[in-house]
Formats: C-alpha cells, structure tokens, sequence
C-alpha cells in the first residue's frame, strides 16, 4: 500500500514537470512513460528502500516548483499591466496632439473623417507654420480697426508715451571728453583711407580709422568718400563735417594733416603693397590683426590706404582709451558744416510751430549759433509751415523703405511678380555679389525673415505700430529718409491715419532745399538733425546705420529724457501674423508689452557698437 501511495504522488508531482530527453535506466526499466511520465528513481537502491526520505525530497521539489511558477506569474502580470498603461498613455497622449493641430488651425471636424486630411505629425506640424507665417502685404482690416480706434474721442495717450525711464537713465553722463594720454606724434607712416557707403556708414569708417591711426601711431590725412553708384553723391569730408574743428579736437588724440607730403603723393601705392580693400580684411578685425598686418607694410612704406573700410576694426576687445577715443570723434569732433546746420535749425522751428523751445541735443546737433535760432519770430516762415503749428511735440519715424534696403532684404512685400523682378533687377545692378549668390546658394524664404524679424516694416505695418503704442491722430509725424519704396502711393496709409505727417521736402522751400539739391547725403544730414532733435524717435529697422547713430546720440545727449522706439521685430512680425483675427485692444496690448520690454536701461552688451549703445564705463560715466 505504502509503495502505490509513493507511486501515486509521484505520478502527481511529475504530470507537473517537463518532458526530459535523457533516459535513465534502473533495473532495465525506461525512465519515461507515456502515461506516467519520467520515473523518479535515483540509481541507489536506497530510494525505494527507504520510501519517507523518497516522499520528503519529493515535497520539497513540489514546494520549490511552485514557488517557482507563481514568481514568474507574478512578473509576466506586472509587465502586463505596465504595457497596458503604456499603451493607454500612448493612446491618449496621440489624441490629444492631434486635437491640438487640428484646434490650432481652426478646423471643428475630425480629420480621420476625410481621408485626404490624414498626414504625419510631423508633415502636419509643417504645413502648419507655413500656413500660419504666409504674408500677402495686406492689412486691411488691421486698418480699419487702426482709424476707428484713433477716432474715439477723448482717449488719452499713454503716459510713458513721450518718456524714458527717466531716473535710470539720467544716471549716465556724458564723460567722452576725458583724456588720460599724451598727443600721438604719428611718426610711423600715413594713414588714408576711403569710405564707402551712405553718410552714416562714412561716419562709422571715420571713427574707427581714427582709432587705427592712434593704435598704429600714425597720422591720419583727412577721410575721403567714395562715389557710391546707389547714393550717386559725390560730397566729401568737408561738404558735411567741419574740417578744421576735427582735427582740432582730435589734435591731442592724433595727428591729422589735409594731404600727404609731396614726396609720398607721387608713389603708385598698388604695385608696393599700400592699398588694402575690405576683400583683404575680415570683418570686425581686432586690434592685434592691424599691429601683426598692417603695421609692417606702414613702417616699410610709410603710407597705407584703406579702400572701403566698412565694419574692419571689432567693438571688442578694445583697449579702454581706444574706445573713448571712438566714441569721443562721434559725439564731439563730428559737427556738421554751418550751412547744413542753418537749414537743420529752420527744419526743426518748424516742426516745433509754436511752442518751440531748445532741447537738450540743439546744441550739439546745431551749434551755439543756430540752436537759439529754433525760438526765434517765425513770422517769416511759409504760409504752409504755419498750418497745425500749435503742437510743440514732434514724433520723429525713420522709414528705412528705399528701394536698396528693401531688395537687399530679399523679403517679399505684397507686389506680386512685378516687385520680384523690380527687386532682381536692381541686385544685378547695385549689389552683383548678392545677386549670383540668390542664382547659386539656397537662402531662407521671404516668409521665414519675416518671422525672424528680418525684413524692414513697411509703411502699413509702421503705423500700425504707432497707432497701437497710443500716438493720437493730430501727432505730428516727421519722417525720415530719401525716395520710399512705392512713392506717395505706399505713404498713403500713413497720412490717412496721421493728417499730419510732413517731410523736409514739405517743410522746406524749393530755394531753401536748393544748396543740397544731387546731395543724398548732405539732405540726409538733414534727417539726421531732426529725427535726433525730435521729442520721440521712432526707427522701423534697428540695423539702419542712421538709426543706430541718432539712437546713440539721443541716448548720450539726452539725459533721459529722449525716449527712442526699438521695435523687436521678431515679436512684432509674429503679431502682424495674426492680422486678419486679431482684435484690436490685444493688439494693443501686445505691442506696447513688446515697446516697454526695449525701453529697458542697460549697458552696452559685449561686442555691440558703442555708437548705439553707449552706455559704457569708455563712453559715459554711471551715477
């Protein structure tokens, strides 16, 4: 009995156990049954001999492969229900960014209704941005909006409209003026130099090579400017800037001289290695490239001539006496000539009308002999210049929209194919380098500059901004700059929303604008004074030289009380984006949060222009 209830329990035990493939002979007997399955018999006769030590090893078996098997039920039940969450995560979590791209573009239908609407993620989310970011140049209902919201009556302008942060920035003092050296004696060679470019990039070009001149202790002859095929104006050094109070001024800095010595003024200096163009030179080149570079064709040849000379001398690193001395020729030695100053004062008169007064940048910008002009009788003035001249305030708008910016930008203006080929034409003419390059080098689209801020504001999008910063509709709008991009036509916009908005063109009479007549630079002088007198500056592309200088100046003179506009056009682009939804109180509210975040006090960042910027220990002194 004893033996069949062993038999029977192992019979039990291994009906749970996996087939093995070995045989095990005892007895002759096979080690596997097809009924019984494998036999559990040691070798040692002493297992069936002693049956309670055969039963207690098979209990401890049975008791192992149990807990065998429930450990590894247990971990394939945890990775089930880990997988099925996953699972349901994933699920929800590709709903809900679905709904989101479908939310976003304004659709109410599941798109897995319509076959065709059915994309990748990632395809989706790019036709989505393209759709999002595509321009026409339209803004007509933005517009409208703009000219009901500057037709309610009694609404009243923002009070930090016409101000700066008045107390951090009246902290910062002018301090260029002082020196801590001796005069340079210039006895290593002659410095020359031609630059290209409109006034403001002369300008530039005349600051850093005095600075060149200091580091390489040479003298510098009086800057010459090159005949540009875009400006078409042929005004020298002494057409614009007072020659003799430059070198005055500069005298302690630098020696300065009209022409070379005759004996150098013979040398072909080509052939022996002087000239340097800006192919030859990097960009922003620091102070160690001229003394390893520049220095030893100086000393062998005594004279070097720079020919361009656009952006070749770096912001940073710049010994500290170097940078005051950049910023010392820009706002100290550059004045303008008597007569530009005399045609500025009347310019500025006028736009005051009636309630003019001297501002903290007359002086500076006109002399002490034609600031005081600005409050004189203007009984004199035309009958034209005297319509709507109670408003003292005047809103100065540089509309950088000439035909060179606007082609140059390689963006897209709403003019269809009639401007692409305007716009190809004129880069095949003016600037041949960037043109071949548009035929072999893939550039960024029209729409994604003007995503990233890249495209200068067009007349619509500019007075847009101004409405939307809470400028009324009787401000008086100066605006700046040569022939805008589309004429009279495209500044329509502008006047329909500002009744007053006037040029110098307007301002001036025929016989007063006479002298400057073919002068593009000499009339821009002209812009210069009055968009840097004006009670609030207003720029539409924060890269236009004229506006980086009359910003710097504004902010060096003005003792914080010149506020000046830097639209962040990026921000500004992405809310123009929304025009045809947009309502106009968030409009408003977007672009002023936007306005508020430029009017920020702040030092110089490293490497940025201290013409701009220059809140810096070089050029001013900090409270």
């Amino acid at each position: 009995m004893r033996l069949l209830l062993i038999m029977g329990q192992e019979r039990l035990d291994d009906e749970e156990r996996p087939e093995s493939p070995d045989l095990h002979v005892y007895g002759g007997t096979p080690s596997h049954s097809t009924r019984l399955g494998p036999i559990r018999c040691s070798a040692f006769a002493g297992d069936l001999i002693n049956p309670k030590q055969t039963i207690k090893r098979g209990n401890k078996k049975r008791i192992r492969a149990c807990s065998e098997r429930g450990t590894a039920k247990a971990a394939i039940g945890v990775i089930a229900i880990l997988g099925f969450f996953c699972l349901v995560n994933w699920f929800m979590l590709s709903r809900l960014h679905e709904g989101r791209v479908w939310l976003r573009r304004g659709l109410s239908k599941n798109p897995n209704r319509n076959p065709k609407l059915i994309l990748s993620q990632k395809g989706e989310r790019k036709r989505f941005e393209k759709s999002k970011r595509k321009y026409n140049g339209t803004y007509g209902r933005m517009l409208s909006l703009a000219s009901h919201a500057l037709g309610e009556q009694n609404k009243l302008e923002p009070k930090d409209l016409w101000q700066e942060p008045r107390e951090q920035a009246s902290a910062w003092k002018p301090c260029a003026e002082k020196r801590s050296w001796t005069p340079n004696d210039g006895k290593n060679g002659y410095i020359m130099v031609t630059a290209n470019g409109g006034i403001n990039q002369q300008r530039v070009a005349v600051c850093n090579i005095v600075v060149v001149a200091r580091l390489l202790n040479a003298t510098l002859v009086i800057p010459k400017f090159m005949l540009s095929d875009v400006w078409t104006d042929a005004s020298q050094f002494g057409d614009i800037y007072q020659e003799e109070h430059f070198m005055k001024y500069l005298s302690p800095d630098i020696r300065i001289v009209k022409e070379l010595p005759n004996d150098l003024q013979s040398l072909d200096l080509e052939p022996i290695g002087s000239v340097v163009t800006d192919i030859e030179m990097m960009k922003e080149a620091k102070p160690d490239f001229y003394m390893k570079h520049i220095l030893p064709i100086l000393l062998k040849n005594e004279v070097v001539h720079f020919v361009g000379f656009g952006n070749r001398l770096a912001f940073d690193p710049m010994p500290f006496e170097l940078q005051r001395l950049r910023c010392r020729c820009n706002f100290h030695a550059l004045n303008f000539i008597p007569r530009i100053q005399e045609t500025a004062a009347l310019l500025v008169r006028r736009l005051r009308g009636s309630g003019s007064y001297v501002a903290p940048l007359d002086q500076q910008l006109l002399g002490p002999k034609f600031a005081s002009s600005v409050l004189d009788n203007k009984s004199s003035d035309p009958p034209l210049q005297q319509e709507g001249a109670s408003s003292s305030k005047y809103l100065a708008l540089h509309l950088r929209f000439e035909i060179d910016m606007v082609a140059h930008s390689l963006c897209y203006f709403g003019g269809g194919k009639t401007e692409e080929k305007e716009f190809d034409s004129y880069r095949q003419k003016h600037f041949p380098s960037l043109s071949t390059l548009t035929k072999t080098k893939k550039f960024p689209s029209a729409d994604v500059l003007r995503t990233e801020g890249l495209c200068p504001l067009t007349p619509e999008e500019a007075v847009l901004m101004l409405a939307a910063l809470g400028f009324n509709r009787e401000t008086r709008v100066f605006v700046a700059g040569a022939n805008i991009y589309g004429g009279s036509k495209r500044l329509a916009v502008l006047t329909s929303l500002y009744p007053n908005v006037v040029t110098k063109e307007k301002l001036l009479t025929q016989s007063e604008l006479q002298p400057f007549k073919n002068f593009s630079s000499q009339l821009a002088a002209l812009d210069f004074i009055a968009c840097a007198a004006a009670d609030a500056f207003a720029m539409t592309d924060p890269g236009s030289q004229l506006s980086s200088l009359v910003s710097g100046y504004r902010i060096y003179y003005g003792g914080g009380k010149m506020p000046t506009i830097r639209p962040n056009k990026r921000r500004l682009s992405d809310i123009l984006m929304k025009n045809s939804t947009i309502e106009w109180n968030v409009f408003e509210k977007r672009v002023r949060k936007a306005n508020r975040q430029t009017k920020h006090v702040s030092a110089r960042p490293t490497g940025r222009s201290v013409y701009r910027y220059p809140r810096c220990k070089e050029c001013m002194c900090h409270a």
